[in-house]
C-alpha cells in the first residue's frame, strides 16, 4: 500500500460513537485546519487564508453527504456545502486584500465597519435566508432548512467582512453559531458541531481582540491644551 492510497482510505475512514453515530475522520482534520485559520484570523496572518481553503475543500466533501457518496450514513447539508464553495471564493478576496497590506510593510488594519455596512449585512442574511430556504428544501437539505440558510449566509457575510477588516465580522459568527451548532447536532455533525461550540467563545475572543487592536491603532490625540496667551515675536 503506497502513500497515497493510505491516506485516502484514512480520510474515508469513520469512527463509531456512543448511538451508532458515525464520524469522518476527515471532518475533523477540515475543522482542525478551520481552528488553524481563526487563529490566524485573530492575529491577522496571512496564511490563515490557504490553511483555510484546505479546511474547507475537506468540509465540502463531508457535507456533500450521500450525494458524494451514497454509502455515507450522514445527511446532505446543501447549505453547509454550498458555504464552503463560498468560503474558498472569498479566502481568495481575503487573501489578495491581506497580501497586499502584507506587502506594504504592515497588517490590516481592523476599522468599525460603517453604518451603511451594517444595515446591508443583516438585510442580506434575513432577505438571503428567506430567498434560499425553499431552494435548499427543493434540493434535498437537512431540516430545519431555514437554519441551513441562515448559516450559509451568515458564513458569507462573516467571511466577508473578514477580508474587509471589519471588526463587526466577529459578531456575525456568534450569529451563525447560535443556529448553526444546534442544526448540525441535529443531522449528526457533532465533531463540526464541537467545533462552533468552542468558535462561539473563540469568536467572543476575537472580537475583543480585534476591539483592542483597532482602539491601538488610533491616533493618540494630545490632551496638552496649547499655551492661549500670545507669544512674544522673537527678536
Amino acid at each position: 500500500m503506497n502513500l497515497f492510497t493510505w491516506l485516502v482510505e484514512l480520510f474515508n475512514s469513520t469512527w463509531v460513537l456512543p448511538g451508532g453515530q458515525t464520524l469522518l475522520v476527515r471532518e475533523v482534520v477540515g475543522n482542525a485546519f478551520g481552528l488553524a485559520s481563526a487563529l490566524g484570523g485573530m492575529r491577522r496572518k496571512v496564511w490563515a487564508w490557504p490553511v483555510g481553503i484546505v479546511g474547507n475543500v475537506l468540509l465540502l466533501t463531508v457535507f456533500l453527504g450521500t450525494i458524494l457518496n451514497p454509502d455515507h450514513q450522514l445527511p446532505s447539508l446543501l447549505g453547509q456545502a454550498g458555504r464552503q464553495v463560498m468560503f474558498i471564493t472569498v479566502a481568495v478576496y481575503g487573501w489578495v486584500r491581506w497580501r497586499r497590506a502584507a506587502s506594504d510593510g504592515g497588517q490590516v488594519t481592523p476599522r468599525w465597519a460603517p453604518w451603511s455596512a451594517r444595515i446591508g449585512i443583516v438585510l442580506v442574511m434575513i432577505v438571503g435566508t428567506v430567498a434560499l430556504t425553499p431552494l435548499f428544501r427543493a434540493l434535498g437539505s437537512w431540516e430545519p432548512v431555514w437554519a441551513d440558510a441562515w448559516t450559509f449566509v451568515g458564513s458569507l457575510m462573516a467571511t466577508y467582512g473578514m477580508a474587509k477588516g471589519w471588526t463587526e465580522f466577529w459578531l456575525v459568527w456568534i450569529a451563525v453559531d447560535l443556529v448553526g451548532v444546534p442544526l448540525l447536532f441535529s443531522s449528526g455533525f457533532y465533531a463540526t458541531g464541537f467545533m462552533y461550540v468552542f468558535y462561539g467563545v473563540f469568536t467572543a475572543v476575537g472580537f475583543v481582540v480585534w476591539a483592542r487592536a483597532q482602539a491601538n491603532a488610533k491616533p493618540r490625540v494630545d490632551t496638552i491644551m496649547p499655551d492661549p496667551r500670545p507669544q512674544s515675536p522673537e527678536s
